[in-house]
């Protein structure tokens, strides 16, 4: 049954000569692909982008596009490893961030953290273990709604890491989501990076090399306190973030891998779901 158009809704059609769609949310997949595309078009190669790891089960959520002809394309591999893909064919692309050059100074004597709306996220995000590590250590909050936890409010992003990068390390109270952008970004400016070691952050941040982790907040405390008390430690390790950012999460690479998946849907479909289908849904 076709849909009803929405009274007072504009409804704008996709270009003819597209060449595949994109999903980006649920919300794509479910309501605008039938408000926006034709019946012909809706038949175009699908990529699904999917940004975050199961909310309602860690490991037993079923992805909204399994067992379609859809390429799912995780932003993490820990988020293609907890989502239930079915036989869907699935990829990593990593994020892929602007270098801006080594902007890290650390003249504060503070760490900051990056979250928005942290108040009303709660204890996903981590706001119980921020409060907790706050009271020991001097960490500003910055994000749409920091100034629940008098912090630096929502900066504008082309100042964000120009602040950031004055303080001497960056802390992720982070329970469970995917990989920060704000985290790469701050690693590529040369921040440190001390969090708690969940999702994927635990393949991206070695301990005592580029940063600290542990899922115990009481231990982050020490090292923390070094980095406060030792600039140069700070540097050192900032250094290694920065190197780590450059070659996992920099620009060209993250254009190279785009332009293989359009490729790979738009110039080789029948290959990839092929494959996909032989190899129970890894492609």
């Amino acid at each position: 049954m076709a849909r009803e158009r929405p009274r007072g809704r504009r409804v704008h059609r996709c270009r003819p000569g597209a060449d595949c769609i994109l999903f980006q949310s649920r919300r794509n997949l479910e309501v605008d692909q039938f408000e926006i595309l034709s019946a012909a078009q809706r038949t175009l190669p699908r990529v699904y982008l999917e940004h975050d790891p199961p909310r309602e089960s860690p490991t037993d959520t079923r992805h909204p596009v399994a067992d379609q002809d859809t390429l799912v394309v995780h932003v993490t591999g820990f988020n293609a490893l907890m989502w239930d893909n079915g036989r869907s064919p699935v990829r990593v692309v990593e994020h892929g961030v602007v270098d801006p050059g080594h902007l890290y100074r650390g003249t504060l004597d503070r760490g900051i953290a990056i979250v928005n709306n942290l108040g009303r996220r709660g204890r996903r995000l981590g706001a119980d273990v921020f409060v907790e590590v706050r009271d020991e250590v001097p960490i500003d909050l910055a994000g749409m709604g920091s100034g629940d936890f008098a912090g630096l409010g929502d900066l504008p992003h082309a100042e964000l890491m120009e602040t950031a990068a004055n303080y001497r390390f960056f802390f992720n109270p982070i329970r469970y989501t995917s990989l920060g952008l704000a985290i790469c970004e701050a690693m590529m400016v040369g921040l440190p990076v001390v969090g708690l070691a969940t999702t994927e952050l635990v393949t991206v941040i070695e301990d005592g090399w580029n940063g600290y982790l542990d899922t115990r907040p009481e231990r982050l405390i020490d090292p923390m306190r070094a980095l406060l008390k030792d600039p140069e430690l700070a540097r050192t390790l900032g250094n290694a973030a920065r190197k780590t950012a450059i070659e996992r999460f920099g620009i060209e690479r993250f254009s190279r891998d785009w332009e293989c998946v359009f490729r790979d849907v738009t110039g080789g479909t029948r290959t990839i779901f092929a494959a996909a289908a032989a190899a129970g849904g890894a492609a």
